[in-house]
């Protein structure tokens, strides 16, 4: 309650004072004055303390519109309850329903920002903390499995258990990327777990003899890798125990062969979604790069060194690419070279969401999982020559599989017909998705998730599917057209329809209409 005086009385304003009679009381007080040199005036100075005089002016200056009337009315609380002025809380209205939807369908559109603050601050951070770590005294080096270029793997074991089949490991001594695996390799961890092979621990070892070196180890889960199993006569079925865990009650033909062919295919499109839904291309996937885990009865992806973390732009130049030519793309790069070089992390991370769309770097991941899957059909193209043949041939068909099929079809091997035959099962639903894949733009190619929701993968594929899924399939099928070229078109004859006076349209509205375009193309495809 603030209280003041005036004119010899005294007003107690209460905190609340609309809708209060005012209560007077006289008065006494003691008013000091002060003598100034050569004035014949006094000054009367009214001590308060700071704020009270402006709250209550404020008050006084409401309640003598309010306040007032309802002393003299007796109205009690109800004016008091009807003349306050709304409350100060949150309104929820329309656009700005809208403008949060939006916010956060931003925030968590691939490659992620929200996930990606979260995983750099907070999960990378725990993670650290609890962690196991290793060193090179720790490690008992085994056999060899393998070595390329960057360096070799072995198979390994824990010095504190070596004779423990639990502890055996894979340990890869690296000279080059070994930091960008480690960092990839964490990411998958952490984000994807089940898409890449089981991941502990990563350091740098200095030796004397070598040099520095990067140690990365992981858990053992197998040795044979998807090229191993296909160069087997017996391929796919020597797959199928393996991931089905039981021999199919179905005798040996195209039937067989395209259910195990179909288990295969679905694997490798949920580890690659998995990568890409977190922001990683891999860039070099490829039947090598894949192995089975013995445990989950799984193909996983491995060997991460070449892959680019495009939610934070590690390991991402804009002109430089790193690929196996036998399995590329033809675009090389996953971005366009015009792209700028990443910048600091948080900034690269709130702009992933915009590049990703411009530029839909997953796409070219898909196109080698399309190779792989063409090699799965066809025997004929497993072997390193043929499919480097095969590569020629596409690129004289301007990598139309339409046209390649056309030219090769009449004159095909028995081994090349055989893979047709599959692939045209249930009504041809096997090549839509080969073809889907294989494609020279990368914007024409389906994404790895839009691929696990093909009819290629229900059961008993076209005769199976319902009306509903029919109408889906043919949505699909409409929406994998390209309309980029009619775009261009139509914003071409928008430059043209200008008139002297006017000028036509700069530069920058032709621009934000391309622009325009394209995010209308995005959102019909559904990505």
């Amino acid at each position: 309650m603030a209280s003041v005086a005036i004119g010899g009385v005294v007003l107690h304003s209460h905190s609340s004072f609309l809708g209060n009679k005012l209560k007077l009381k006289p008065l006494s007080l003691s008013i000091p004055f002060k003598k100034q040199p050569n004035s014949r005036s006094r000054n009367l100075i009214i001590y308060a303390h700071g704020g009270e005089i402006f709250s209550f002016a404020h008050d006084l200056f409401v309640g003598v519109g309010v306040g007032l009337p309802c002393t003299v009315m007796e109205c009690g609380d109800i004016i008091y309850r009807s003349t306050l002025p709304k409350s100060n809380g949150i309104t929820v209205t329309v656009p700005g329903v809208i403008l949060a939807l939006g916010t956060l369908s931003y925030l968590w559109a691939t490659p992620g920002v929200a996930p990606g603050f979260f995983d750099m601050f907070v999960l990378a951070f725990v993670e650290r903390l609890f962690r196991p770590t290793y060193k090179k005294d720790d490690i008992v080096l085994g056999k060899k499995l393998g070595e390329g270029s960057f360096g070799a793997v072995y198979r390994v074991s824990l010095a504190k258990k070596p004779s423990s089949k639990g502890g055996d490991f894979v340990l890869k001594k690296a000279t080059e990327y070994g930091a960008v695996e480690i960092w990839m390799n964490e990411r998958v961890r952490r984000a994807c777990a089940n898409s890449c092979a089981d991941f502990v621990y990563g350091f740098l070892e200095n030796s004397s003899k070598k040099g520095a070196e990067y140690w990365l180890l992981w858990r053992f889960e197998g040795e044979a890798t998807l090229a191993d199993l296909m160069q087997s006569r017996e391929f796919p079925y020597n797959v199928e125990a393996l991931i089905l865990g039981e021999v199919q009650d179905l005798p040996k033909g195209l039937d067989r062969e395209n259910r195990i062919i179909q288990t295969i295919m679905r694997q490798l499109l949920f580890a690659l979604d998995g990568l890409h839904s977190t922001g990683i291309v891999h860039r070099d996937i490829k039947p090598q790069n894949i192995i089975f885990s013995e445990g989950s009865r799984t193909f996983k992806i491995i060997d991460l060194g070449a892959a680019a973390d495009l939610r934070v732009g590690i390991n991402y130049i804009p002109k430089e690419f790193l690929l196996d030519p036998r399995y590329a793309a033809p675009e090389q790069y996953i971005m366009s070279t015009q792209t700028p070089s990443a910048p600091s992390a948080p900034v690269a991370a709130a702009l992933s969401p915009v590049l990703w769309q411009l530029n839909l770097p997953d796409r070219f991941d898909i196109y080698s999982v399309g190779l792989i899957f063409l090699q799965m059909a066809f025997p004929g193209l497993r072997s390193d020559s043929s499919l480097i043949q095969f590569n020629r041939q596409l690129k004289r068909c301007d990598y139309d599989l339409v046209s390649w099929r056309q030219t090769v079809e009449p004159r095909a091997s028995p081994e090349l017909r055989k893979g047709f035959e599959l692939l045209d099962l249930d009504g041809g639903i096997g090549w839509e998705l080969l073809a889907s894949m294989v494609r020279f733009k990368a914007r024409q190619r389906i994404s790895a998730k839009t691929a696990l929701a093909h009819p290629y993968f229900d059961r008993e594929g076209l005769l199976a599917l319902s009306f509903i899924q029919n109408l889906k399939l043919q949505f699909f099928r409409a929406t994998q057209q390209d309309y980029s070229e009619a775009a261009n078109w139509i914003v071409q004859l928008m430059a043209k329809s200008g008139t002297e006076q006017d000028g036509g349209f700069t530069e920058a509205q032709l621009q934000e209409l391309r622009v325009c375009f394209l995010m209308a193309y995005i959102t019909s495809r559904g990505h």
